[in-house]
């Protein structure tokens, strides 16, 4: 009955969306449509949204207009965290048709009934406390790494974030279930393996059901080093207080887990990070620096900060400034603080304008191009593994080595997705990496 019927999907957020949007796009396609790319004409458009940023939620309405222009018959659907937020708001944007919140959207299929176009938008929505349930993703065939979940919600109380509201309780995937998908995921012969989730070092908690731990974060990655045809599996975002010394240790030993941590920061002032509720301060965070530097030297460290968060005065800007420029890390991710609805830092005092916002965040920006320009300039001259993308840029063919270096080569459609040995050599014009291949020595 749908084996004329094109399904598009967009995802807009994490590499947790992408797996889940990777999820329900097997499903439809087990229930015979055709995948299509977004950008091609398809029957049915599906929005996987995030609710993180103001950005994200603005782009909603572009990517909209932008699947109409290409069939205004399509029907619509959002799914994701925005929509589990404000499903009217979505509904309400012209054009769109269905809107799913946390649990629905993993039976997008059981809610199309026809194709027809509604006046306003559908809303099946669940109240978030009904989101105690876990379901299993992993990406696969759109890229030549997968993502793979294995903890969804979270439990923390940050006050500016809505993830909690959007997705639910912390809860976990079993132990069985995700060696099954890396197992799954290896056979197809995809190389890299990333683990994601909401807050991936609290992982065993609700793994059955309950809220204690089954199992922790330490035992699922001494489970997953042991499956047979995976070369390399990275760890994405994981908390600072979650990541403890026997996680860097068993890491720095693995032949499988590369060197490579991505540890959230949010802020360099205590003060901030007290009124943002996170679970540690600058102390813990510069031991968790220092612990992986001495176990692996030359690991690659990402962070994550907010500038203009309410009450960020100048000098505690300065403070989380110092604070990051004498860190020994490799780069920064860099947010501008976004007013989330239903948070409790939107009624905080002390709010930055929005033009000492962007100043911020250019200001660091440009601290975070030194720091992985002088972060590449320590990898000149090593021999290292890189796993070559699929993309053909600008007669370039681009890829990572395993402590996240980028490197790129003249475009050869026999590397994609393949690992090789190189030396690093020199640093280009663009801030990537030049290299020779090893086994030319």
């Amino acid at each position: 009955m749908n084996a004329d019927k094109k399904v598009a999907f967009y995802t807009l957020g994490c590499k947790l969306n992408f797996s889940e949007t990777s999820t329900i796009a097997r499903n439809f396609v087990s229930e015979g449509f055709e995948r299509v790319e977004f950008e091609e004409i398809a029957d049915i458009y599906v929005i996987n949204t995030c609710s993180v940023t103001d950005n994200a939620d603005k782009r909603f309405k572009s990517i909209v207009k932008n699947a109409l222009q290409k069939n205004e018959d399509a029907f619509l659907i959002a799914v994701g965290c925005y929509a589990q937020l404000k499903p009217e708001e979505l509904a309400a944007v012209d054009g769109v048709d269905l809107v799913l919140g946390a649990t629905e959207k993993f039976n997008v299929t059981s809610y199309i009934n026809d194709l027809t176009k509604n006046n306003v938008g559908e809303i099946h929505s669940c109240e978030i406390g009904d989101a105690d349930f876990y379901v299993g993703s992993y990406s696969i065939g759109d890229r030549t790494r997968a993502f793979l979940k294995v903890q969804d919600g979270c439990d923390y109380k940050c006050t500016y974030c809505t993830i909690p509201l959007a997705r639910g309780i912390s809860r976990s995937d079993t132990l069985e279930n995700v060696l099954e998908n890396a197992r799954e995921i290896s056979k197809k012969g995809i190389k890299e393996i990333v683990l994601t989730g909401v807050n991936i070092g609290d992982y065993g908690k609700g793994e059955f059901g309950n809220k204690k731990h089954e199992h922790t974060f330490l035992e699922l990655v001494k489970e997953l080093d042991q499956v047979d045809g995976i070369h390399r599996l990275r760890i994405s975002s994981i908390e600072p207080n979650l990541l403890k010394d026997e996680t860097i240790d068993f890491v720095s030993k693995s032949k499988i887990f590369v060197p490579h941590f991505h540890i959230p920061l949010q802020s360099g002032s205590d003060k901030l990070l007290k009124k943002m509720k996170r679970r540690y301060l600058t102390d813990l965070y510069s031991n968790r620096v220092t612990k992986i530097r001495e176990t692996m030297p030359n690991a690659c460290i990402g962070v994550d900060v907010i500038v203009g968060f309410p009450g960020e005065t100048e000098e505690l800007f300065l403070e989380t400034y110092n604070f990051l420029n004498q860190l020994d890390i490799s780069y920064l991710h860099v947010f501008s603080y976004s007013e989330r609805p239903n948070t409790a830092a939107a009624s905080f005092e002390g709010v930055v304008p929005k033009k000492t916002r962007a100043k911020r965040s250019k200001m660091l920006r440009g601290l975070s191009a030194k720091m992985r320009r002088a972060f590449y300039e320590t990898q000149l001259g090593n021999t290292l593994t890189v796993l070559f993308e699929s993309e053909n840029k600008e007669g370039y063919i681009h890829g990572f080595t395993e402590n996240y270096v980028k490197v790129k080569h003249p475009w050869n459609p026999e590397f994609v997705n393949t690992l090789h040995k190189v030396t690093l050599s020199t640093i280009d014009e663009d801030g990537l990496v030049r290299f020779h291949f090893a086994e030319e020595d």
